[in-house]
């Protein structure tokens, strides 16, 4: 018992000194946050409302930077409901002009602007819904040479590219640079969401190790589909940034709007992933 007890008190102390350490670091946090105005009240005046996020979750939003690899059905949709929630600054990458068959899903583009800059048009009608909004705009897609310059912009990053080389170059990064790293996708009337974040969960090399052989750059797909699962992956960056709720860390959304099943799968890092693993 005399060996017992001040291990008990010790642990106490650790507890105590751990929960002060954390509030000072909240209140510090907190402190350093940029003031909202009066008009950034109004406009936010419904969300800010919202239990466990309140002003200082909205300061955050306006603090931080988000990165989305494409913005087409599905990275339009988290770029603009990221505008409108408040983000403070978007890094956005995407190449090409704008082509008739994205008009059924890409919705910060237009008809009137068809063949011309997919970018300038996305930014043009992001800065109409926000125009305190800052834009970092790439007008090229991601790839092995600006993968790196691109995560090192961002808090968080999204991952709406298509194509997998694209998706790997951006997870090694934010692996590599330890930022949280969303990743949406979708098929026909499926998609499916999750989040890593580096030292926590695997990456997105433990759920798929290879590019799959099937996989083609056009698929159909709802542009319904698209702007649900871009909804969703703004929704969790909000999350992330805010402290807000329980973010899909290790977890797989998987939706099936045919039969409108939502189910949710474990995910657990693979110890010989080439990126997270344990020799990496």
């Amino acid at each position: 018992t005399s060996r017992t007890a001040p291990a008990k008190r010790n642990g106490s102390r650790a507890v105590i000194f751990g929960w002060q350490m954390a509030r000072w670091r909240a209140m510090n946090d907190e402190m350093s946050l940029p003031e909202l105005t009066s008009l950034e009240q109004e406009i936010y005046s419904w969300q800010t409302t919202i239990e466990g996020f309140g002003e200082p979750g909205q300061q955050r939003l306006k603090s931080a930077s988000v990165m989305v690899s494409r913005i087409g059905g599905l990275g339009g949709l988290v770029a603009y409901e990221l505008a409108a929630a408040g983000i403070g600054k978007l890094v956005l990458a995407h190449g090409g002009n704008i082509k008739p068959s994205d008009l059924n899903r890409q919705l910060l583009m237009s008809h009137a602007a068809l063949d011309s800059s997919r970018m300038e048009c996305a930014v043009a009608r992001l800065r109409e819904l926000n125009p305190r909004l800052e834009i970092v705009s790439v007008e090229e897609n991601v790839n092995e040479s600006n993968a790196a310059e691109l995560v090192a912009e961002a808090d968080v990053v999204v991952d709406c590219a298509p194509l997998f080389e694209e998706r790997f170059f951006m997870n090694r990064e934010a692996v590599r640079q330890g930022k949280p790293l969303v990743e949406c996708a979708m098929f026909e009337l499926e998609a499916h969401i999750t989040s890593f974040k580096p030292g926590i969960t695997g990456c997105l090399q433990c759920l798929y190790p290879e590019a799959p052989d099937y996989w083609q750059r056009r698929f159909p797909v709802f542009g319904a589909v698209s702007g649900m699962v871009g909804c969703l992956g703004a929704m969790e960056v909000i999350k992330i940034i805010a402290d807000l709720g329980q973010p899909l860390y290790g977890r797989l959304l998987t939706c099936d709007l045919k039969s409108m099943k939502f189910n949710q799968v474990r995910l657990r890092q693979r110890p010989d992933c080439p990126v997270c693993g344990e020799n990496e």
